[in-house]
């Protein structure tokens, strides 16, 4: 089997890279590069793809046609496209709106103009959001809630994505399903998050910003137990495309007050937090909570790794990585 997956050298496009090539499959794996948080993370994470030697690498912008086209110009065989490729970060969105409606809308289109151009017309697993549920007070969130109300450009891009999953589906018979991650952390971590942020203010001995004073909840979701759920979707989809939902949450479904987040962090470090408490940023929420029934059923999804596990083994690669 061959899988083309976009965003390789990102956090999570890293780790399913990997794993799909233990499982097997032969990858085009595809990356911009883009810097918006250092590029030597990113490279790092690609050296450590170097081992596989079923993963082919190749630079290309995905919002791109032409660029896209060209990097899988000798493998228009693949029996699946992983979308991960996007421009993450919800507060970013509010100071560069351009750049997510650029790669994660138009990079939708032409993600999905190439997938219905292939010979066999592959299916498309992608990345979406549990920013689409905006402001949702009903709790957990469930697929079939309505997401018509998102809070910042970022979750407005990644519901439109979602949106001409559906539009190809009808028209062009591109099978896919979105995937909608809740706040994703371990080993290979980006910068951006609050996991990184508060580890490296921690170990520095500088402050922490928390927000709306403490009064928020993250279902903080382990990249082992996302990339379990990731694989299981590619299963899913080439197993029986037309069975297959057109949207997952995938989440720990045990949503953690931002307080006892910081504690577990502290202990990591065996550091003591200096806390600034400030108000809360315009595109945030105040919490997060997948129902993940839906998953566990047709994904097999199972998420073990609680936060008092996941967090040592983030704070220790950190350690490692970055020489403290």
């Amino acid at each position: 089997m061959k899988a083309i997956v976009t965003g390789a050298a990102g956090f999570i496009g890293f780790h399913v890279s990997k794993r799909l090539a233990i499982e097997g499959f032969d990858v085009v794996a595809i990356d911009n590069l883009n810097d918006y948080y250092p590029v030597a993370l990113k490279k790092t994470r690609l050296s450590a793809l170097d081992a596989q030697p079923n993963i082919r690498f190749v630079r290309a912008n995905i919002a791109n046609p032409g660029d896209l086209a060209a990097a899988i110009a000798g493998d228009t065989d693949a029996d699946v496209i992983v979308h991960l490729a996007a421009q993450a970060g919800v507060r970013y969105s509010v100071e560069n709106p351009a750049a997510y409606v650029d790669a994660n809308v138009h990079g939708q289109v032409t993600v999905f103009e190439q997938a219905r151009k292939m010979p066999k017309r592959p299916p498309v697993v992608y990345a979406s959001s549990s920013s689409v549920y905006g402001a949702n007070t009903k709790v957990p969130f469930s697929e079939s809630d309505p997401v018509d109300h998102p809070v910042s450009v970022y979750a407005a891009t990644k519901r439109s994505a979602e949106l001409l999953a559906h539009s190809y589906r009808h028209v062009h018979k591109v099978a896919s399903t979105g995937l909608r991650f809740f706040t994703v952390y371990g080993p290979y971590g980006r910068p951006d998050m609050a996991p990184w942020l508060f580890t490296d203010a921690i170990l520095k001995g500088e402050p922490i910003k928390v927000y709306n004073h403490g009064r928020m909840e993250r279902d903080f979701t382990f990249i082992g137990d996302i990339v379990n759920g990731v694989f299981g979707a590619v299963n899913r989809i080439l197993a029986s495309p037309e069975e297959t939902a057109p949207v997952y949450n995938l989440g720990n479904n045990k949503p953690i007050a931002l307080m006892r987040f910081i504690e577990v962090i502290e202990k990591a470090c065996g550091r003591e937090a200096i806390k600034q408490l400030a108000p809360m940023p315009p595109a945030d929420v105040e919490r997060t909570y997948a129902d993940i029934d839906l998953a566990a059923r047709d994904l097999g999804f199972s998420p073990a790794t609680s936060l008092e596990e996941g967090i040592p083994l983030f704070v220790e690669w950190f350690r490692g990585y970055n020489g403290r």
